[in-house]
């Protein structure tokens, strides 16, 4: 009874503490009093039904709120059944995961979907239960505990914008349910929906044409701004709001400690405007946050924004009103992959200077691939300052990282190609990428050696920025592109799936063997931890970039304390000579030769 009771009061103190902020932001963006009520009492429900082990976890979060700025945090990022099979198969793996010393996964979406089409997952059909292809609730809760055990938090995504066409939602409204239509942006005719396209941009011009579909079924156009099976959810009805807040809260209690949200921008739709980064969309995400911090505070956010810098801020909102905990880091993944090929750093300086520049509740998740496109969404300004056409380079870069540029080493494919805008994106494998599938197949020796170079270059300069690295799975192993999605009907018109293939677990055995390539990745993962366990990692170092005097060569400076760190990264496959002036306060000049490819770190 008093166990019971002092949990119902952490709740009720909680709540306490921010219910008026929630009351007030639920009710300017809806005024309706009966679905707050609804809100609240699905918060009551969901803490009653939260499981003993997860409310202690919650009681260390909220004594140590920051828990994933630490420098020990390493992440990964993989699908489960590509990876090991069902979840209770990838929990039989955990050991392969602490041998890496991960902290931190993220699996790909494993809710029920439509098969086969169904956007690598994004589109989901029940936000509250796993897809029996992965296994059962049962089995991800279990597979929750393991990790925790094992010291890793799991990330699942939360795909707040649409849902599949096969949703239960999606089916009464094709049924004619009004109630259901009006989770969504149906309409009969195609009045409104010219009027939205009048001033929204289309995601997938090429591949997915249209920002509507029509249904024959319901004899309605209904807003698709993704693919045509996946329904922008209305979130101007409170319904949705409430329903989706009592999907994140069941799967906080299964044991998701971080919640990916898929394409937050977009979330709230508004007739004369682009319907991205809306006031509604930082009010939708703080209403999450402050349920989550009532309910679950062990769980964090992290959100997906495909922006510009000056976009990113909002999504952490304010030391005194935060939303997002942390951002995946989108523009740095680009800016990494553009100096690679250009051997030219001003725009990752540039773009850096940008992000170090936001307030230091900023946080982000490092990475240089994942599952999805490397879209090169550099900042077109900051290019025409320096020369540089941006149409111009962005084609170069596309067509240098399928190989089809004099010179590239890169082995990749182009996504989402559109003639009519020149634009592409880009599909690959870190190791393919970097060169490394080019070398094995001409079984050239010293061309393997520099592409190791680069992968390894590229490896240490991501995880050297403000935030924490995320590996893509196999990258620690130099996987190669898996091109025989090509034979898979169901999966060939997506050239993503080049770098979404299977584990290869025969190479990941010679990761052990000194002289294979897989141990020299294994080895060169292991200096990443051991780089980020040095004091400058700490949660609140001063990180900035510093003037090499060398376009080729990306200077960072890290300082924490009486501790000062320096990280000099050559993206050209020449030898280049760095030279740092030295500042008051913080460090005294130095100079350094670097060779092709070379990352070092310097004790100043």
């Amino acid at each position: 009874m008093n166990g019971a009771a002092s949990t119902d009061t952490a709740f009720s103190s909680r709540l306490a503490k921010r219910g008026k902020e929630l009351d007030r932001l639920f009710m300017e963006l809806y005024n309706d009093q009966s679905a707050l009520n609804a809100l609240k009492g699905a918060m009551a429900r969901a803490y009653a039904a939260r499981p003993g082990d997860l409310r202690k976890l919650d009681e260390v979060r909220e004594a140590s709120p920051e828990w994933y700025k630490r420098g020990g945090m390493f992440g990964m990022t993989m699908y489960s059944d590509l990876f090991a099979g069902s979840l209770n198969a990838l929990a039989e793996r955990i050991p392969y995961l602490k041998e890496q010393k991960l902290t931190y996964l993220h699996l790909m979406p494993i809710l029920r979907m439509p098969h086969p089409h169904n956007d690598g997952g994004y589109a989901v059909e029940d936000f509250d239960n796993v897809d029996p292809m992965f296994g059962t609730n049962e089995d991800l809760a279990a597979l929750t505990a393991k990790l925790r055990t094992a010291g890793i938090s799991l990330c699942l995504d939360f795909v707040m914008n649409h849902t599949a066409s096969t949703h239960r939602w999606a089916r009464r409204a094709q049924a004619g349910d009004p109630e259901c239509q009006s989770y969504y942006f149906c309409y009969d005719d195609r009045t409104m929906p010219d009027k939205f396209d009048d001033t929204v941009p289309q995601v997938f011009p090429s591949a997915a044409p249209g920002n509507f579909t029509w249904n024959e079924q319901m004899g309605k156009w209904v807003m698709t701004q993704f693919y045509p099976f996946q329904w922008d959810l209305n979130y101007s009805n409170p319904k949705v709001l409430v329903a989706m807040l009592g999907s994140a809260m069941h799967l906080a209690n299964l044991g998701v400690e971080v919640l990916r949200l898929d394409a937050v921008p977009y979330i709230w739709k508004q007739l004369g405007t682009n319907c991205r980064n809306l006031p509604q969309v930082h009010a939708i995400v703080r209403m999450l946050r402050i349920v989550l911090e009532c309910v679950c505070p062990a769980v964090v956010l992290k959100g997906e924004v495909v922006m510009a810098p000056k976009e990113l801020a909002a999504y952490f909102g304010t030391p005194e009103k935060p939303e997002c905990h942390m951002l995946y880091n989108v523009s740095m993944m680009v800016n990494l992959w553009s100096a690679l090929a250009n051997g030219d750093t001003r725009l990752l300086k540039a773009q850096t200077d940008a992000l170090n520049a936001l307030p230091s509740n900023c946080w982000f998740v490092n990475y240089l691939r994942c599952h999805d496109d490397i879209g090169w969404g550099l900042d077109e300004d900051k290019e025409r300052e320096l020369g540089i056409d941006p149409l111009q380079h962005k084609e170069f870069l596309y067509h240098f990282y399928e190989g089809a540029v004099p010179g590239s080493w890169a082995m990749g494919e182009l996504y989402n190609y559109d003639a009519a805008s020149n634009d592409a994106r880009s599909c690959g494998t870190t190791a393919s990428l970097c060169g490394i599938e080019r070398a094995l197949i001409r079984h050239d020796g010293p061309a393997l050696e520099i592409a190791v170079n680069r992968d390894l270059l590229m490896h240490k300069a991501m995880a050297f920025l403000r935030g924490f690295p995320m590996l893509s799975c196999g990258d620690e192993i130099a996987q190669l592109n898996g091109w025989d999605y090509k034979e898979d009907p169901d999966r060939v018109d997506d050239s993503r799936n080049l770098h979404r293939s299977r584990f290869d677990w025969g190479k990941a055995a010679l990761r052990r063997k000194t002289g294979t390539l897989q141990h020299q990745l294994w080895e060169g993962m292991a200096q990443l931890r051991s780089m980020r366990s040095d004091p400058c990692f700490a949660p609140d170092a001063w990180v900035s970039t510093w003037d090499a005097h060398a376009n080729g060569i990306f200077a960072v400076v890290r300082k924490s304390h009486a501790e000062t760190l320096v990280g000099l990264f050559n993206f050209t496959g020449y030898d280049q000579h760095a030279r740092l002036d030295g500042s008051d306060g913080i460090m005294g000049p130095m100079d350094a030769d670097l060779g092709a490819y070379e990352a070092r770190l310097v004790r100043r």
